[in-house]
């Protein structure tokens, strides 16, 4: 069984009938075949079995449809292409014509189909990829295990399957519209909880398709057992410490707020080991299990109600709701799967709580989940959105972790609410039209002057990768002022299909299944025994030169990031001290600090008040280190996925196998495998590269945390008397006896560096030699014969725009013709090859 039914399933309101199909091997060729009987023994009750044959019936028509239209176009156009590639074939001294001129003609020159596909995105692109993974499966268990090359084909075909998915995360402080924005863009009015005065997301919510039922599901993650006994410890002990302290105090009430949301006034009488005991935990068995808890439901509206007490704190949580209790404080994250969303099938939302949390597995998961993310939403009410201080130092709080540290691409600023006026009771609509899209775009001139002026944020992000909306959830819904257009609501929608587009990913996997398949076929056949040493010999040569030029490069990039770290170890060696004393000293007196402070050192360098400024000494300390290098890491590892890593040294990796296929012809089957594998490493490298720069990057500001731990844990012992005053010395003479950790931290971070060169030459070295000598050096006589699977896929192929073949062969003209007729054999023979 494969995605293509299971979603079909999903998607006609037939899931449960899902394990069925899959028992019985149903995929998207033998679905389309599937005779009354059959359909009879795989759905025996009558109600589900119409509504499926009815949908299989519409499925055919669309797709007849579909493949009439092409049909039509081909045939007006094939007498027309044939004379048109007399007159454009370039003659040999046509050596003048720009490089666009060439373009155009090898436009001029793809197949109709092909054409077709590129004016109509996304065609049928679903169906192929379907068809070809269905091929591929059927090949997969014609190979044996008996020998090296059955072996490594097996692989090479499982590891064609990849599951991309983007996150997008949505930052914004309580009440700027977050929950709402997403009900509206994903069109599920009543799916996140919104609108409360008094409530707040707590948690972690990702949104995404749910494309394996039509229920609405939500996937509860809790924290452990351990964690929640340590942080109910440190509340108890807290609470105790400080009962003079002011209850306005943002501390002392969120761990009052935690307390109570669980447990009532209960833990007012009771000690940290009574409040674990398993009778407060009996609603929630999964949490004692350390399982996951999942609620399905028909409805949004109904999901919404059952997660609340998961998801929202309320301070007014004890008014009316006696004894009701609210599991919010022992909770991950909830992940949201709404049905019948193919905008959200590889995008998920993450609805992000601001980064107070002091609860360590919450602290660290939210860290790696906005260093994932590809694009950021900061949502903010339009009133004084240049100006609005949180938005703007929620993105400062994150520029590092999700630039040079993470992979974003795109920054939205999304102005909320735009659809509010003041004074507009005596306005018509016209006046109230007109003065919102003034104010609209006055908000957006505002919020990117601002941006401008913030040198932080622009150390990460240029002016590009900045974007600003102004949208209003309610005029999207409603539309009494505005259009839906002018509300942006669908320009967020078009951005996330954008994102969702999962063309490459079946170019991916349809080019690498067509190299598969050349290789089977071209080891089966034989005829290249007298020229294969010749054909590896330089394919060895091609590679010694790439390879050099790649270690060239990364050679001069580390020369340039250790003497950006020399600047920095300098500065942090002159600064250091003033920085302690600001922080230590200046403007820190009383009980206040104190407590501030020792929250400091308890948390290993980090405090996170609650709605204040996060306090992290140990980013303090190593801020010379990181400044000095931000510009040469942004141009090195670009977020941006049309740049490539150190200068696009990578990206231009080529065995040269196009010119090797014009000089050996008996080999092309070979060589083009060969030439689908570098795309699939270079895929491979490029993402490893990714996750390994964000290690690269946080190493600096890690590896002062860890020499810091030490003078942390002493600094934390002290109490009584003094304490404020032993805090301070401690943690200066730390700093004092460790000032060489400056330069640890630069050695750290550039042994990261040569690490991950070596490990980038060796995966490319290793990896297309073994491809090579499997290709050329290895007997294929016990493959099977894969020619019409090839010859399907080729097919295929051909038809999919952005494959690395679009640039046509000016002298193979006739084969990149695929004909009505073709098509038609293509159908035919699919079926019987699989």
């Amino acid at each position: 069984m494969d995605d293509f039914v299971r979603n079909k399933l999903a998607e006609w309101g037939l899931s449960e009938w899902v394990e069925k199909f899959k028992d019985e091997q149903i995929d998207a060729e033998s679905l389309r075949v599937l005779d009354d009987r059959e359909i009879d023994n795989l759905i025996p009750k009558a109600g589900p079995r119409v509504k499926f044959k009815k949908n299989l019936k519409l499925l055919k028509e669309e797709e007849n449809s579909n493949r009439e239209t092409v049909n039509s176009v081909q045939c007006e156009q094939e007498h027309e292409e044939a004379a048109d590639v007399v007159q454009v074939l370039p003659s040999t001294s046509d050596t003048g014509k720009r490089k666009s001129d060439l373009q155009s003609d090898a436009s001029r020159l793809q197949s109709p189909a092909k054409r077709q596909c590129q004016s109509m995105p996304g065609f049928e692109e679903s169906i192929i990829l379907s068809d070809v993974k269905s091929i591929m499966t059927f090949v997969h268990a014609r190979l044996n295990d008996q020998d090296k090359l059955s072996a490594f084909l097996k692989k090479k075909i499982s590891d064609l399957e990849t599951d991309k998915r983007e996150l997008v995360g949505v930052f914004g402080k309580t009440g700027a519209g977050k929950s709402s924005l997403i009900n509206a863009i994903i069109e599920e009015k009543n799916l996140l909880p919104s609108g409360s005065i008094n409530a707040c997301t707590s948690v972690m919510i990702k949104v995404e398709a749910n494309t394996r039922s039509t229920k609405y599901e939500a996937e509860i993650e809790f924290i452990t057992k351990e964690e929640w006994k340590d942080e109910l410890w440190s509340f108890c002990q807290f609470l105790d410490n400080n009962e003079d302290q002011d209850k306005k105090d943002d501390d002392y009430r969120d761990a009052v707020e935690k307390l109570t949301a669980l447990y009532g006034e209960e833990w007012k009488e009771k000690s940290s080991e009574n409040l674990m005991e398993n009778k407060y935990f009996k609603e929630i068995p999964e949490f004692l299990q350390s399982r996951r808890k999942i609620l399905r439901c028909e409805s949004a509206n109904e999901l919404s109600a059952k997660c609340v007490k998961y998801t929202r704190s309320d301070s007014k949580q004890g008014e009316g709701n006696e004894g009701k209790k609210w599991f919010w404080p022992l909770v991950k994250c909830v992940t949201v799967r709404v049905p019948n969303k193919s905008l959200l099938q590889h995008v998920t939302l993450v609805d992000l709580p601001g980064n107070d949390d002091c609860n360590k597995s919450r602290d660290q998961m939210w860290k790696g989940i906005v260093g994932d993310c590809s694009t950021v939403w900061i949502v903010t009410d339009i009133n004084r959105a240049a100006c609005e201080k949180a938005a703007w130092e929620i993105l400062e709080s994150v520029s590092s972790l999700i630039g040079n540290g993470g992979e974003c691409q795109q920054i939205h600023f999304i102005c909320t609410k735009s659809d509010l006026l003041d004074d507009s009771d005596d306005l018509s609509r016209a006046h109230i039209h007109d003065r919102i899209v003034m104010r609209n775009l006055q908000a957006k001139d505002g919020v990117r002057k601002e941006f401008n002026m913030r040198s932080k944020i622009k150390k990460h992000f240029t002016d590009d990768s900045f974007k600003v909306f102004t949208v209003s959830s309610k005029e999207f819904l409603k539309g009494k002022h505005l259009s839906p257009e002018e509300t942006e609501i669908p320009k967020l929608q078009g951005f996330l299909q954008e994102l969702n587009d999962c063309h490459s990913e079946i170019v991916n996997y349809v080019s690498g299944a067509y190299g598969i398949l050349a290789l089977i076929q071209g080891a089966n056949s034989g005829g290249v025994d007298d020229k294969k040493g010749e054909v590896c010999s330089e394919l060895e040569r091609h590679m010694i030169l790439q390879l050099a030029n790649i270690n060239k490069e990364m050679e001069e990039t580390i020369t340039a990031f250790e003497k950006c770290l020399n600047d920095g170890v300098e500065k942090s060696k002159r600064s250091y001290g003033e920085k302690l004393k600001n922080f230590l000293y200046h403007g820190k007196k009383g009980g206040a600090f104190h407590r501030v402070l020792k929250c400091v050192v308890e948390n290993g360098g980090v405090h996170k008040p609650k709605n204040k400024t996060l306090i992290n000494l140990n980013m303090m300390l190593a801020s010379c280190l990181t400044d000095s290098i931000d510009e040469e890491f942004r141009k090195t590892f670009p977020n941006d996925s049309e740049c490539g890593a150190f200068n696009g040294v990578i990206k231009s990796f080529s065995l040269n196998t196009d010119s090797l296929i014009e000089k050996y012809k008996n080999t092309e089957l070979q060589l083009r495998f060969l030439k689908t594998e570098e795309e699939k490493i270079k895929a491979k490298l490029n993402r490893m590269i990714r996750e390994q720069k964000k290690k690269v990057y946080s190493s600096l500001t890690e590896t002062i945390e860890n020499i810091m731990e030490e003078g942390y844990k002493k600094a934390a012992e002290f109490s009584g008397k003094d304490t404020l005053y032993n805090m301070r010395e401690t943690i200066k003479n730390h700093v004092h006896s460790k000032k060489d950790m400056f330069e640890q931290a630069k050695n750290t971070m550039l042994e990261k560096l040569r690490s991950l060169r070596r490990d980038i030459l060796e995966i490319l070295e290793t990896t297309m030699k073994e491809s090579f000598e499997l290709s050329f050096k290895t007997d294929g006589s016990s493959l099977p014969d894969v020619s019409t699977e090839l010859d399907m896929v080729k097919k295929h192929y051909d038809e999919l725009p952005g494959t690395p073949d679009d640039e046509v062969s000016l002298t193979g003209v006739a084969d990149q013709v695929v004909t009505a007729e073709a098509w038609t054999q293509t159908g035919l023979t699919r079926g019987s090859a699989v």
